[in-house]
């Protein structure tokens, strides 16, 4: 039963047993025991990553009336490691002018990044590091993502990788700051900055019920922080080719693509972590390890919401994606988080929080829907009026 309870920490301590049995150090066998553990982390996690590229096809498939993976394996499940044998196998090419070593690195930085929110991420009680500054960790792996796009445009030696790299740096950077507004705000709510602490603060009500405004800024956000449609501009085919990794082939051009699937993947998973408890559910104290399954549950759904996003919007121009934040995501977020404080003090110590925290985030959402659409009027007048005295000339 104890096992159960908390089965990495038996298996950690089981493992560290052996390798003292070896004659190997205390202390040794334990920092040894915890790398294998994050060799496991990230084997379970990349082999999640080709069906990820599964999963997405049959998304898209779905969503745009076409035929998914179906011939190799059942329900075309082999399809994605044929993919790798091709990729794998694909020469490996360097275009002429380009600084190999930075080349290089770009993909793998942006793996790494990838793989590096995992450490943090609470997949069940006992199961993710619970720093006390998990947020800002989010924010700072986080950039190094921007810095791989940047390394991959630059070193290339070609302007539209260099045009498509500046364009996709540009959005995330401009994208972060609703985006951590929108973080502060379970933060604000749960009185921590631990992403476990957060999860465990959301057993009463889930924070999409006491913050939905929120969730919206951050699942907005987070779509121009992937950069996927509608703010893929680096996708542009007209203009900008295929982006940042336009001059990639073969295995390298697969760890940009998989970073992608499993970004979006992850970033499920910081919505399910942030707003909809996490780990929590029913049985899960009797049965701690049902939170591994819950979490993973509300994590697809997540990647599922992405992919719905990305398959049935159009692109926008990028002058009105950088109007959407710096015009109107960035100063509603800055409004929210106040409001959101300043309801949290006053209610927190009612009979009727939750009731309260999402009528009043509903009454926000109304008031800013007015302002958009009084301000939307009387530019269509002054427009149409500009139009008129033209005509008349």
């Amino acid at each position: 039963m104890d096992f159960w309870k908390n089965p990495i920490l038996a298996a950690g301590e089981w493992l560290s047993g052996i390798f003292v049995g070896w004659g190997m150090n205390a202390d040794a066998a334990h920092v040894l025991a915890a790398f294998v553990g994050i060799l496991l982390l990230i084997s379970v996690v990349m082999v999640l990553d080709i069906f990820l590229v599964w999963t997405e096809r049959k998304i898209v498939a779905r969503f745009q009336d076409r035929i998914g993976p179906n011939r190799l394996g059942p329900f075309g499940l082999i399809q994605p490691f044929a993919d790798i044998i091709k990729l794998i196998i694909k020469e490996n090419i360097y275009p002429v002018g380009v600084d190999k070593m930075v080349y290089n690195l770009a993909p793998i930085i942006m793996m790494t990044s990838v793989l590096l929110l995992w450490a943090v991420l609470p997949l069940t009680s006992f199961l993710g590091l619970d720093l006390n500054v998990g947020v800002l960790y989010l924010i700072g792996v986080g950039a190094l993502g921007t810095l791989s796009i940047i390394m991959a445009g630059w070193s290339s030696n070609n302007k539209y990788a260099l045009l498509g790299a500046f364009r996709q740096v540009a959005v995330m950077i401009s994208y972060e700051i609703p985006m951590v507004a929108a973080l502060l705000i379970p933060t604000i709510l749960a009185g921590s900055m631990g992403i476990n602490s957060i999860v465990a603060a959301q057993g009463m009500s889930w924070y999409i019920v006491l913050a939905p405004l929120a969730f919206l800024l951050f699942l907005i956000s987070a779509t121009a922080e992937l950069g996927r449609a509608p703010f893929d501009l680096t996708e542009a085919e007209s203009e900008l080719i295929a982006g940042h990794h336009i001059e990639y082939s073969g295995m390298k051009f697969g760890l940009f693509y998989a970073s992608e699937l499993l970004h979006t993947f992850t970033f499920g998973g910081l919505i399910a972590a942030f707003f909809f408890g996490g780990w929590q559910g029913p049985w899960v104290k009797e049965i701690p390890m049902l939170g591994l399954l819950y979490f993973l549950v509300k994590a697809t759904i997540g990647y599922w919401l992405f992919g719905w996003i990305k398959y049935t919007m159009p692109r926008i121009r990028i002058d009105k994606m950088m109007d959407l934040n710096w015009k109107f995501l960035v100063p509603f977020s800055f409004v929210l988080v106040m409001y959101v404080a300043l309801m949290h003090a006053l209610l927190k110590d009612t009979s009727f929080y939750a009731l309260g925290m999402f009528l009043s985030n509903i009454l926000l959402g109304w008031v800013t829907l007015e302002v958009l659409r009084r301000s939307a009027r009387k530019e269509r007048v002054q427009v149409e009026g500009a139009a008129v005295e033209g005509g008349h000339h």
